[in-house]
């Protein structure tokens, strides 16, 4: 037990770098985590609802979060490709070079300096610790869609194929590294 309350004033201090009041670069907390989902998100999460699954609040408020992303020209809603009902939100340039001053990167320079072996296993670790509160909690986490029950994959090589088994959908193989807020692992 002792160990575990250890880690997680670790988890609580490192939080700093993500969680904060105010502003950082002209951003609350929550828009930054919102811009940072956009920007790794998979075309079928690029939506009102996906982002509010994400950000664990209400489709309105990731709308009004969405509206200041776009007011300060970091993203733009665009009509579905999928779905001419619905909008995409989608990153600008100047959304993508915006994250370059994500308060967040500090926190990722440090994880990069760990050795492979100790990354992978802190993320594998990190993943299950995450994983079982959603169970708890009766939710499910964004993933990156190549971890995912619903990836079908077919051929090999150069006719390796992907195709998403939920949405019926092809899947760039670059895209199988995107998050999905769909995600469901696999068993």
């Amino acid at each position: 037990m002792r160990l575990a309350i250890e880690i997680l004033q670790l988890l609580v201090q490192s939080a700093d770098s993500w969680l904060f009041e105010g502003s950082l670069a002209g951003l609350s907390d929550r828009e930054w985590m919102a811009l940072r989902f956009l920007a790794r998100a998979n075309r079928f999460s690029r939506t009102p609802t996906a982002l509010a699954s994400f950000l664990g609040t209400t489709r309105s408020v990731a709308s009004q979060i969405a509206a200041v992303l776009e007011s300060k020209g970091l993203m733009v809603r665009k009509p579905s490709a999928e779905d001419k009902r619905s909008i995409a939100l989608c990153i600008t340039s100047e959304g993508e070079k915006f994250l370059e001053r994500d308060p967040i990167n500090v926190l990722r320079d440090q994880l990069v300096t760990l050795e492979l072996p100790d990354r992978s296993q802190l993320r594998d670790t990190l993943r299950r610790v995450l994983d079982g509160l959603d169970v708890a909690k009766r939710r499910h986490n964004a993933d990156v869609c190549g971890r995912c029950m619903f990836l079908i994959e077919s051929g090999e090589g150069k006719d390796r194929r992907f195709k998403c088994g939920l949405f019926r959908k092809s899947i760039a193989p670059k895209d199988t590294t995107l998050l999905c807020a769909y995600f469901e692992g696999r068993g």
